[in-house]
């Protein structure tokens, strides 16, 4: 398959390389993990295997063979040739087709499998491209030739899965309180579970800047850089949240407020700039 547009920005992500993170490696892979697992089950793949994630649309790429793809994630407009194709089911390229994605109405983030997986080289066993490490294959752009596996066996019998819309405007994340919720002000937790706050433009795979209150601290002592995790609301000195994703470090030295329950990590993968999120108290297990 190669690449004709990568849109605003495409690379190749699988489920990440964790385990690695006592030598300073984060775990990366799909932001929407969720997502790229349907893909890939939709089309008899392990789940792990390497698919497209592409931002807002706009790609565009031609199959140098026959090939069987799915398309997940943010629901967007697919053509294939001169026909439409769905999200989240089983479709087929013919050798010298184009696979085009606009721009999701919804959500941010697409995801590309292709039947047999995306045969890349791996670093630490992972094809993940980290964009703050720079780990991984390089980011794609046009020219890009990525080969692919050989078919794994039958196709699955279901070639498609109900999948309902992203959120519109506002999306609704469940929290609970971080390990330094108490270096804030007595009411800032109770403002962050209660307040909205918007997406910035400042927003990439490593984390979402938002923007709305004031997290106040109540303590202005130094804090060790300690670590880290997928749906860790920290805190830096503007004094408004930034909610880490798939690429986020892996130490850090502001305090951490609160953290997103990791089923809700995927849906804020999904938020778009201008999107309002709010938090609400996780309920106890």
């Amino acid at each position: 398959m190669e690449i004709v547009s990568p849109g605003p920005s495409a690379t190749v992500q699988d489920l990440g390389r964790p385990g690695w993170a006592g030598i300073g490696v984060g775990a990366s892979g799909a932001a929407d993990r969720g997502a790229l697992r349907l893909a890939n089950r939709l089309l008899g793949n392990a789940e792990n295997d390497a698919a497209v994630e592409v931002t807002l649309g706009g790609f565009t790429a031609w199959a140098c063979r026959d090939l069987v793809v799915a398309v997940t994630g943010a629901p967007c407009p697919v053509t294939i040739g001169h026909r439409g194709g769905a999200v989240n089911t089983v479709l087929r390229l013919r050798a010298g087709e184009r696979l085009r994605l606009g721009t999701p109405a919804r959500g941010l983030r697409s995801y590309v499998a292709v039947r047999g997986g995306l045969a890349v080289s791996r670093v630490l066993g992972s094809a993940s491209t980290d964009v703050l490490s720079g780990l991984g294959p390089d980011p794609l752009r046009a020219g890009t030739v990525l080969d692919v596996g050989p078919a794994p066996g039958p196709l699955p019998s279901i070639g498609f899965a109900p999948v309902p819309l992203p959120e519109p405007d506002e999306l609704v994340l469940r929290a609970v309180p971080g390990p330094r919720a108490d270096w804030f002000e007595p009411d800032a937790l109770e403002t962050l579970l209660t307040r909205p706050y918007m997406v910035s433009a400042e927003s990439n795979r490593v984390g979402i800047r938002l923007d709305g209150p004031e997290l106040t601290r109540a303590s202005a002592d130094e804090l060790p850089s300690e670590a880290m995790v997928p749906g860790a609301l920290q805190v830096p000195p503007s004094s408004r949240p930034t909610l880490f994703l798939a690429d986020h470090p892996v130490t850090g030295g502001y305090p951490v407020i609160a953290v997103v329950v990791a089923a809700d990590v995927d849906r804020a993968a999904q938020a778009r700039p201008g999107m309002r999120l709010r938090f609400t108290h996780a309920p106890p297990r």
